[in-house]
């Protein structure tokens, strides 16, 4: 699949994983509403992301958005809230729990920052 993805609100997450967490709620003792469900499962892009990316050519086809996603999962696995998600030369920084790419550089805008208030960082293959 060679198309480019608009930036927006992607669900990126197969159904089977979606019923797999229902189950482990409910498990648990409680159940998740359809919205939280679909909120936990959804890659979402602040405006200042999608300001960035569109000033920088930044665009993503849907598996690089999947990997992206599932980079996102690992770094929510380990406890993470503010990460450092990169992915060939561009960098993202993530809020976790609401799993909303804050802000993104390029390969040009990349040499000689420091990136900081992250508490973990990811490298996406």
């Amino acid at each position: 699949m060679s198309d480019v993805m608009k930036i927006g609100h992607l669900r990126l997450t197969a159904n089977a994983q979606i019923h797999k967490a229902a189950q482990k709620e409910q498990a648990a003792g409680r159940t998740e509403s359809f919205q939280e469900v679909l909120d936990r499962n959804v890659l979402k892009f602040s405006h200042h992301a999608e300001t960035r990316m569109a000033q920088r050519g930044i665009t993503f086809k849907p598996e690089t958005l999947s990997k992206i996603n599932n980079a996102i999962d690992q770094a929510a696995a380990k406890g993470a809230k503010d990460s450092l998600v990169v992915y060939q030369d561009i960098a993202m920084i993530v809020n976790v729990p609401s799993r909303t790419v804050v802000t993104a550089l390029d390969g040009n805008k990349l040499q000689g920052n420091v990136f900081t208030q992250i508490d973990s960082a990811v490298i996406v293959n």
